[in-house]
């Protein structure tokens, strides 16, 4: 079983955008790598260092340093992060079993289908 990343809280748009710049990324980035990613949003370099540290200490975000600055990279991919989301909601609810029900009546086909190879390589691992 994958080590699960503590619980997860949603991301405010601020920190999700900060994190959409390090997961589409390959290699850890500096503060001001990530600010220059969101210029659009014209953000004070301190305000990008700010966001960063907090996603340190939530966990979402690895920081090692490098020289004088600190490099950031996500902790989790975008789909762990995701599943390690919907499962917190999971653990919200009074009826695991009605909850996982109602998410896959609401699924496509082709969501289905993901799902069923999913399930079909943790009943036989060596799929």
């Amino acid at each position: 079983m994958p080590r699960r990343l503590g619980v997860m809280n949603r991301l405010g748009d601020l920190e999700r955008a900060v994190m959409d710049v390090l997961w589409q990324h390959n290699e850890p980035l500096t503060v001001r790598e990530v600010g220059r990613a969101l210029s659009e949003r014209d953000l004070a370099h301190t305000t990008v260092m700010t966001v960063l540290d907090r996603l340190a200490k939530k966990g979402v975000v690895a920081r090692n340093r490098e020289g004088r600055a600190w490099r950031y990279s996500p902790a989790a991919s975008r789909e762990n992060y995701v599943s390690e989301m919907m499962i917190d909601a999971l653990d919200q609810t009074g009826d695991r079993d009605a909850a996982l029900a109602a998410f896959v009546r609401s699924m496509s086909g082709n969501e289905a289908q993901a799902l069923r190879r999913a399930l079909a390589e943790v009943d036989d691992p060596r799929t």
